[in-house]
């Protein structure tokens, strides 16, 4: 086995177990324990792992940055990209939902841009008004109990809501994505529920993801992602990202 494949498998193990141990590696691949010291040292400079004593440890991290205002200005050029590639999908006359979401609002402004003729339903609070003043779209707003910190509706009233539709397609939001484990993730229970039921009501479901989401946890696994119809990123996954997807027959875009 070549040195990058056994590196590949060594990054697919991590992954999937969380932690890898030098002794094992080295007993597994049939190589010296220095060696495996030296794959994890070039794997921790390309940000794959997190070395430790006798091993090394997965680098995902669990964000805690739940406001909308926190994540507006965060990477912008990705979450433009994600959009441009989302509205796309969009047909005329099309139902379409976009959740509380921060690339949603910019699959919001391109519409608004496109001038489409299409009906938007949203739970996003700044969306809302957003289209509330202009354009061809009709705006269904999805009313409940309004949680300020993420601008926008969830909860059980939301979801009797959501659930009296049937969606052409929607656009849904996510905290951390593990492919190795087939999980989407958001922030907490209600969150979650909320998006759950949207994807079951929609006919197409597109999950926005930006690379870096990839490596990131939340705290509820909302869906599974061979739930999606595929996921929009801002460009190609790495290679044993985009193979664990091609496993689960998720498409990426």
């Amino acid at each position: 086995m070549f040195m990058e494949e056994r590196q590949e498998q060594i990054v697919v193990l991590l992954n999937r177990h969380g932690k890898v141990l030098v002794k094992e590696l080295s007993e597994q691949f049939n190589v010296t324990e220095d060696c495996i010291r030296k794959d994890l040292a070039a794997l921790e400079k390309k940000g794959l792992l997190k070395r430790t004593y006798g091993g090394a440890v997965s680098p995902r991290s669990n964000t805690h940055i739940f406001e909308v205002k926190g994540r507006k200005s965060e990477n912008v050029a990705a979450k433009r990209a994600i959009a441009a590639k989302a509205v796309q999908l969009i047909h005329e006359n099309d139902m379409v939902f976009l959740d509380i979401s921060t690339t949603s609002l910019e699959i919001a402004k391109l519409i608004l841009a496109e001038n489409k003729t299409i009906t938007v339903v949203t739970n996003m609070a700044e969306i809302i008004h957003f289209f509330s003043r202009r354009c061809n779209v009709q705006l269904i707003s999805v009313g409940g109990v309004l949680d300020n910190g993420r601008d926008g509706f969830i909860g059980s009233m939301s979801i009797e809501t959501i659930s009296k539709f049937k969606y052409d397609l929607c656009f849904l939001g996510v905290v951390g994505v593990n492919v190795f484990h087939n999980e989407a993730a958001t922030y907490d229970v209600t969150d979650g529920m909320t998006k759950s039921a949207i994807l079951h009501a929609s006919r197409r479901s597109y999950l926005l993801c930006e690379n870096r989401k990839f490596q990131m946890d939340g705290n509820y696994n909302y869906a599974t992602l061979d739930a999606f119809s595929g996921i929009i990123t801002e460009s190609p996954p790495s290679h044993e990202i985009s193979e664990a997807l091609k496993e689960l027959d998720v498409e990426i875009l």
